[in-house]
Parts: structure tokens; C-alpha cells; sequence
């Protein structure tokens, strides 16, 4: 691997058009990737795709409101809906100097709601889109591929809005840090024997430290977003990928959106988890690299 020169670094902060101010990080130099994260998880999570991209590509990599050295909304009317998380892609890239051309959008999880709402509204600054592990709408619907799912976020979601900001801490997901891997592991959240206890264990070290506003506010948002009758307008080339063990957004979630997107390439790996992005890295990078050569080389023609 190339070293990277100090100009091939950069860093800043995007303020927003209501006065937030988003962290955001360049990598590389070359055709712009911006990657977005799942929620409550920051840009640690792409560190394998980070450095299999960075000798060609300029990556982006950015923290959602609320998420890593972003700052924190506060008072009510929060503005977390996924609408919002696209504009402030969009805010981030031109604070970052992408704006030359468009860029391919990757989106991990919640992440890929953001890339698909980005390209519905500016279809123009899109050159590709890479749902990973992740589905296009209402994801507490299939949470755990239970239909009782939506059912007992609705009825823990008033409880923990009216509790002390200690008290729902304990109503999120995985807070509970030093026994959060073996818990992982035992729901399945994880993959038993691919993921590295040290990869998660900086998700449940961010995701500890979130407000819990923002946390519960972004999911329930999130929770009714739906761009499905937007998946047959969309015209530039995708790749989705699905995991054979992911129980927050089954794999047939990711299929059926790679099925309503014309021309879209699915991509399964059965022995992964949700977080295949830190368990299967060279697999996920072998497939992306091949894509991504193939959306350039067009480009070209």
C-alpha cells in the first residue's frame, strides 16, 4: 500500500443550514466515495474499506448529528429524519470540496436509507450507489425477521422518553460494554468466530456515549422511512449487499431491494453478520473493487 502524503488527509467541520456543525474526514485521492455510517456507530467501522480504497479513490467519511465529534442537537423539533441525514451528506461533500463531480455513495445499515433518500434528492451528484447490509425502508418492520418486532420498539420507545437520561441508557441496544461481545455473539448480532471483540467493542464504547435523545429520535425516524416506490427510478449503477446471519435487516431485505432497482448486482455472503464489514473485509473489498473498476471505466466511455 502507497503511504499516504499529509495532503491526502484532511479534516473539518460542515455547518449546517441550522447551525450544526458535522465532523467529516478525507482519505486518498482520485474519484470521490463517501461512505455513511449505520446508526450509532461512527466512522471506525469502515477502516478495512478505508484502506482498500484509499490508493485510488478519495474517501469521505463523516458523523451523523448527535454521532462521534458532531455536535449534539438539543430542544425539541430535533431534525434526525433520514430527509435531514441526506442533506447534510450533501453539506458535508461540498464543505469537503466534492463537488466537482458526482460521487459514489456507500451506506452501511441505516446507512444505505441515507444513500438512497441522497439520490432521491439529487440524482445528478450520484455517480453509484452501495447498499451494504442494510434495506430501503422501515427496518424495525424485520428486525430479527419478527413480525412482533415494530410491536415492542412501540411499546419501549414511550417508556424510554419519559425516563431519565440514566434510565434509557439501559433501554438501548448493547450498552452494557464489557459483556456486550459475548452477548453479541450469543444473540447473533455478530458473528461468533469473525468479528474481533476489539471492532465491537468500539461500537458499544461509541454508542454508550450517544445521547440518548438523539439515539431513540434517529431510530424512530428511521423506523418509518420508506423509498420503496422510489427503487425503480433509480438509473445509476448499484451494488447491494446481503448477509446470511443478519438479523437486523434480513439478507431477503437486501435482495428485494437489488430486485426493485433495474440492473441492480446482489451480492450474498451466508456466513456473515451485520457487521460483515469488520468480519469479511477482503470479500467485501473483492466485490467492490470489480464494481467500482466497472462504474469507472464507463464513466470514461
Amino acid at each position: 500500500m502507497t503511504p499516504l502524503r499529509r495532503s491526502d488527509v484532511r479534516s473539518g467541520f460542515a455547518r449546517t443550514d441550522d447551525g450544526q456543525q458535522l465532523y467529516w474526514r478525507t482519505v486518498g485521492s482520485g474519484p470521490a466515495v463517501a461512505l455513511c455510517n449505520g446508526i450509532g456507530v461512527s466512522t471506525f467501522f469502515w477502516k478495512y474499506v478505508v484502506e482498500g480504497l484509499r490508493d485510488r479513490y478519495r474517501v469521505v467519511l463523516w458523523d451523523y448529528r448527535g454521532h462521534g465529534r458532531s455536535s449534539v442537537p438539543r430542544g425539541d423539533g430535533l431534525s434526525l429524519g433520514m430527509e435531514r441525514n441526506a442533506a447534510d451528506l450533501w453539506t458535508v461533500l461540498d464543505a469537503a470540496g466534492v463537488d466537482a463531480g458526482p460521487a459514489v455513495l456507500v451506506g452501511h445499515s441505516m446507512g444505505c436509507q441515507v444513500i438512497l433518500e441522497a439520490y432521491r434528492q439529487a440524482p445528478e451528484r450520484v455517480r453509484a450507489l452501495v447498499p451494504m447490509f442494510g434495506t430501503f425502508a422501515r427496518p424495525l418492520d424485520t428486525f430479527f425477521d419478527s413480525p412482533h418486532a415494530r410491536a415492542v420498539f412501540d411499546r419501549i420507545q414511550p417508556v424510554a422518553s419519559r425516563a431519565d437520561r440514566r434510565a434509557r441508557r439501559w433501554l438501548l441496544p448493547l450498552y452494557a460494554s464489557p459483556v456486550a461481545f459475548d452477548f453479541s455473539r450469543w444473540l447473533g448480532l455478530v458473528h461468533p468466530e469473525h468479528a474481533d471483540a476489539v471492532d465491537i467493542h468500539r461500537y458499544t464504547d461509541h454508542l454508550v456515549r450517544m445521547d440518548p435523545d438523539v439515539f431513540l429520535g434517529m431510530l424512530s425516524e428511521m423506523a418509518e422511512h420508506d423509498l420503496g416506490p422510489h427503487l425503480p427510478h433509480v438509473t445509476v449503477p448499484t451494488l447491494v449487499y446481503g448477509a446470511g446471519r443478519d438479523v437486523f435487516t434480513p439478507a431477503h431485505r437486501a435482495r428485494a431491494m437489488a430486485e426493485a432497482i433495474p440492473g441492480a448486482r446482489y451480492v450474498h455472503l451466508e456466513d456473515a453478520s451485520h457487521a460483515a464489514l469488520v468480519e469479511h473485509p477482503v470479500s467485501i473489498q473483492a466485490e467492490l473493487d470489480a464494481f467500482l473498476a466497472e462504474v469507472e471505466s464507463s464513466a470514461a466511455m
